[in-house]
């Protein structure tokens, strides 16, 4: 079923991990697992959206990848220094 691991051997890494960890504390490690999957899933996502833009954009390079604007230097920098500043009052 799992490889070498029987079913007497997975009975007991459940109960050595009930002892460790409690009953009260393995849902919400089931939950964080799952959230950080989640995010992950999402990333892998954005960054394959990401890649064909560029990809696109290098083979037409006229077109602009979308949502990205033409900013000086000193403009981003305006947007990080207030992004920085929003974050800090929180």
């Amino acid at each position: 079923m799992f490889g070498r691991l029987g079913w007497a051997e997975i009975l007991v890494i459940v109960v050595l991990v009930l002892i460790l960890f409690g009953h009260n504390k393995i849902p919400g490690m089931m939950k964080n697992l799952a959230d950080g999957i989640n995010v992950f899933k999402k990333e892998i996502k954005n960054t394959d959206s990401k890649k064909k833009a560029e990809y696109s954009a290098k083979k037409n390079p006229d077109k602009k990848i979308s949502g990205e604007k033409k900013t000086s230097a000193r403009t981003a920098h305006k947007k990080t220094v207030k992004a920085v500043k929003k974050a800090t009052k929180k």
